[in-house]
């Protein structure tokens, strides 16, 4: 093959992935909209298109004809058959979603497991693969991501550290991706949970947001700026749960020297509503109880506090987004308006007057749709490769 045949053909690719990237991303469009988008021509967009529905990775379909005059462009959607598993281990339970291309959950499943280690997390979630088996029939599995709550290293994968898993150096994508004969991608949870807030979530608008995110294992977060997601030199920015808490009361701190983790905290917020094992809904609505004094004056104190480490997000990044999920959007969904009003006051007047604030949007299926939108991109880089995966 020549050198300028290899490179139209790679141009070509390139484009098939700018396409698919487009309606994965955001949404069924018209070819009309794709040529705007792209900047391509019409012809090379039809083309484009056309190769990318005889790989059944998109459909098309006539716009609704009552709304639009003249002759209407198509309207070119992602298939919902071309699916990626999302895959989030935590300390009591293992989540599993397939995630069609659009974002879309189409199945989940929890199964409970203390402390699951990396076998655990091969027997889990190939048995609940081979569950699905028959739903899944005649879709494409295109890979699986792994939002993992520790420090995942970017170039490799290695969990370097998940303290509240117990892992420790430990390598994952590659006994996974032999188990379900698929290609693993690796992560950090709140990373992949700020990927998939910005892309189909709350920050869906916004090219420079600061996540947070509260779960059983702690506090993590993802940082967006300009529309990237930073990782830092190794992949392990964004462990906000590991920086100072600013606690002005020294009546608020619970723990000596403690980090923000130590003091906005689940555990505590369900020890002081009485909770043993509760998810997000069951927490919030046990935090609304009007005859809860205990639990309210502690999730009083965790809003202090998190409301004033917020400020120095703000301050230094000057994001036009910062959304809370997990327990975290518990705590400010009690009451958001006077939280919001906190997080403004506290920081700099100049950086946080452009400044919203949001609940994840996602809920809990957000760090499925991020490990399984990571598991996508090898399908956005090279939308016709061969070494696609059929199920059924």
């Amino acid at each position: 093959m020549s050198e300028r045949a290899t490179t139209v053909e790679g141009v070509r690719r390139t484009n098939l992935g700018e396409v698919l990237r487009l309606v994965h991303h955001r949404g069924p469009r018209s070819r009309a909209v794709i040529t705007a988008e792209t900047g391509l021509n019409r012809s090379t967009v039809s083309d484009l298109v056309s190769r990318l529905a005889e790989a059944g990775l998109v459909h098309e379909h006539d716009p609704d004809p009552t709304r639009r005059v003249g002759r209407p462009s198509p309207i070119v959607v992602p298939s919902p058959d071309v699916v990626a598993i999302g895959i989030n281990p935590e300390i009591d339970a293992i989540e599993v979603g397939a995630v069609s291309l659009g974002g879309a959950v189409r199945r989940r499943a929890r199964i409970e497991a203390t402390r699951p280690g990396v076998d655990d997390v091969m027997e889990l979630v190939a048995g609940v693969l081979e569950g699905w088996r028959e739903d899944l029939a005649g879709c494409r599995i295109v890979g699986a991501g792994v939002a993992v709550p520790g420090l995942v290293r970017a170039v490799d994968g290695i969990v370097r550290l998940a303290p509240h898993l117990g892992w420790r150096d430990a390598e994952i994508a590659r006994p996974l991706a032999d188990a379900l004969a698929l290609p693993v991608a690796v992560g950090n949870d709140a990373s992949y949970g700020a990927r998939a807030e910005r892309l189909f979530g709350a920050a869906r608008e916004h090219a420079d947001v600061v996540y947070l995110n509260g779960g059983a294992s702690g506090i993590g977060g993802g940082l967006i700026l300009h529309g990237q997601l930073i990782g830092g030199a190794g992949g392990y920015a964004g462990e906000w749960g590991q920086t100072a808490a600013s606690i002005a009361d020294a009546r608020d701190r619970r723990v000596g020297d403690g980090v923000l983790e130590d003091e906005v905290n689940r555990a505590r917020l369900l020890a002081s509503a009485g909770l043993v094992g509760a998810d997000d809904h069951e927490l919030a609505r046990a935090l609304g109880q009007p005859a809860g004094v205990q639990a309210r004056e502690e999730a009083a104190r965790q809003r202090r506090i998190l409301a004033a480490t917020l400020r120095n997000a703000v301050n230094v990044l000057n994001p036009s987004m910062i959304v809370l999920g997990g327990f975290l959007a518990v705590l400010r969904d009690l009451d958001h308006e006077s939280f919001d009003r906190e997080v403004r006051a506290r920081a700099l007047a100049a950086s946080a007057e452009n400044l919203q604030l949001a609940s994840a949007a996602l809920g809990p299926d957000r760090l499925l749709i991020g490990a399984a939108d990571a598991a996508f991109d090898r399908l956005l880089a090279d939308p016709l490769a061969a070494d696609r995966v059929a199920v059924g």
